[in-house]
């Protein structure tokens, strides 16, 4: 009932079509079961009797109640597909939004594949069981108690043929339905890891091939399809026993009716046309059997999807905003006080320990460490990308949870080891720092950058059209853009992890120099593996194991710190010694 209640909250504005419809299916039904009686009645009152002024006036009232029974389908037909588009259109809409208020822990325990896969099979698959649910649903068990309570007021003893059809075919149904269910789970999964593969695949399309490991990849991908074909296969097998169930239930209700039936028009119990009317009612009886399997087999499906939506939709975010949060952030002066961190939270494998720092806003801090050392774990405490398991973070003199998330990330401009640049234009990529942002604006902070000298060089300068994941330009070029995109939230804090280490030196040194010269009043902290590049920085802090290990500036630390000392002896003379 959770999850049907939480995925109901998406219908919204297409309530209106979702109750239309079921009403056009309900009047569209009542004349179809009208319309067998008036068809008996010209029959045995009209044709038999030769009375033609009956037969002309009971045809144009049939006629008539045909047309509006064709208008009554079209219209629950029309209100059905608006209802079941429109509510799956908000349910992508909420499932994508949820997304975005996810922290990273949220997003760690659902893989990217697997949200993908939610947003567009599960949602197609709900989309399908809703249309379903408020038309054929409706039509179904209406039609089928209609249908049979006609037929008993035709012939009593008929309609016990159906009394006893039903059960069996129900029985076999939820037989069939509850072996069906753990496969739809779990096929559901397998598509997740489908998808992993095939993102995996195309993301490292450069890697694979490097590597010629294409091969390797089309033999995951067939492994995987084949344990998808195999739960398919199964569940057709299931669904292929609804068959010929339903047409054993079928052709016997059937040749009972007529059997009996035509014994009692020889008898006199019955006249010709109440005949005409139960065979009528026998295929809506049993065509609603029919769909009723179909709809038990959809839901079945819709289920197990809606479950894995649910899922998303009741993950309550890992950091969301304090109950009255601060908006100013009064500059960029950073402190840590006893600061531990674990991914998996509080009893986890501590990835800081004890961690206690002061950095005076507009500092440059350089951060130098080991692969492991947690330097990008470090710098993701400070716009609160996770939020610390002891200890505080301060952000211009207050814990950065007291602030309004939106307003503590726009002073806080991280441009991460993983440079990400979207499809579209260079000035459209920029302008994520600054929607409102001038072209004056731009040129500036790329030339700062030194972005603008590659810029000017393409055809289109500003207007080139930078390619998903920015597959047409260099690691270099996508690092200065990323930096350029940072510089235009004038962050009172600006965080490079890593973020120059596809630049030159020498281009490096002008990107430290600008900023400098021109943000001196921004918080820098550099995370780097070149010792250069952090060299005159006001201080750097030497990483190890998840702690502190030294802090002082590159003169102090030459002298005495033996990691630092051995990182840059190691870049200067070739690790000779």
């Amino acid at each position: 009932m959770g999850m049907i209640k939480e995925l109901s909250k998406s219908i919204r504005q297409y309530k209106k079509d979702s109750l239309l419809a079921p009403i056009f299916v309900i009047f569209e039904v009542v004349l179809e079961v009208i319309i067998p009686l008036l068809m008996a009645n010209l029959i045995d009152y009209g044709i038999n009797l030769g009375d033609m002024n009956y037969v002309i006036k009971t045809g144009i009232i049939l006629i008539v109640l045909c047309m509006i029974s064709l208008f009554c389908g079209a219209m629950s037909g029309k209100y059905a597909a608006s209802a079941a588009a429109g509510f799956s259109a908000n349910l992508r809409h909420d499932i994508y939004y949820k997304v975005q208020d996810y922290s990273f822990k949220n997003i760690d325990k659902f893989s990217t594949a697997s949200i993908v896969t939610r947003l567009t099979t599960d949602v197609t698959n709900v989309q399908q069981a809703y249309m379903m649910l408020i038309r054929v649903a409706v039509r179904s068990p209406i039609m089928l108690v209609c249908a049979f309570f006609a037929v008993l007021t035709i012939n009593r003893k008929i309609a016990v043929i159906y009394l006893c059809v039903i059960p069996v075919l129900g029985i076999g149904l939820f037989l069939i339905m509850s072996h069906a269910q753990p496969i739809f789970k779990r096929v559901f999964k397998k598509y997740d890891k489908l998808n992993a593969i095939v993102q995996e695949n195309l993301r490292g399309i450069r890697v694979v091939k490097s590597f010629v490991r294409e091969d390797h990849e089309i033999e995951k991908f067939k492994d995987s399809t084949a344990d998808i074909y195999k739960d398919f296969s199964r569940l057709a097998k299931l669904h292929e026993l609804n068959s010929p169930l339903m047409q054993l239930c079928v052709y016997t209700s059937m040749l009972l009716a007529l059997w009996f039936g035509a014994n009692f028009i020889i008898q006199g119990e019955m006249l010709t046309g109440n005949l005409v009317s139960i065979t009528t009612y026998t295929m809506q009886i049993l065509m609603s059997l029919m769909m009723l399997s179909m709809i038990f087999v959809m839901l079945t499906m819709a289920k197990a999807a809606g479950d894995r939506i649910y899922e998303v939709l009741i993950e309550v975010p890992d950091i969301k905003d304090n109950e009255e949060p601060i908006f100013d952030v009064k500059d960029g002066s950073i402190s840590f006080k006893n600061v531990n961190f674990s991914y998996a939270g509080e009893g986890g494998k501590l990835s800081l320990k004890n961690i206690n720092l002061d950095i005076v806003s507009g500092e440059t801090v350089g951060i130098i460490g080991g692969t492991g050392s947690s330097k990008s774990t470090f710098v993701s405490l400070i716009p609160r990308l996770y939020d610390v398991t002891e200890g505080s973070v301060e952000v211009g003199g207050l814990d950065v949870r007291n602030y309004d998330l939106e307003a503590l990330r726009n002073d806080v401009a991280v441009v991460l080891q993983k440079n990400v640049l979207f499809s579209g234009t260079i000035k459209e990529n920029l302008r994520w720092g600054d929607e409102n942002a001038s072209d004056e604006e731009l040129i500036r902070v790329c030339q700062l950058a030194c972005a603008d000298e590659f810029i000017e060089q393409f055809p289109d300068k500003y207007d080139t059209y930078i390619e998903q994941g920015g597959s047409n330009v260099s690691g270099g070029q996508k690092q200065r853009l990323c930096i350029a995109r940072a510089l235009l939230k004038k962050p009172k804090i600006l965080i490079l992890d890593d973020s120059t280490s596809a630049v030159d030196t020498a281009t490096d040194a002008k990107i430290r120099k600008a900023f400098r010269e021109e943000i001196p009043n921004t918080t820098k902290l550099i995370i780097a593996q070149r010792i250069s590049s952090v060299q005159d920085a006001d201080k750097i802090i030497v990483l190890d194991n998840g702690g502190i290990n030294a802090v002082g500036t590159h003169d102090e630390l030459i002298k005495s710190n033996d990691i630092y000392r051995e990182v840059y002896e190691s870049q200067t003379k070739g690790g000779e010694e």
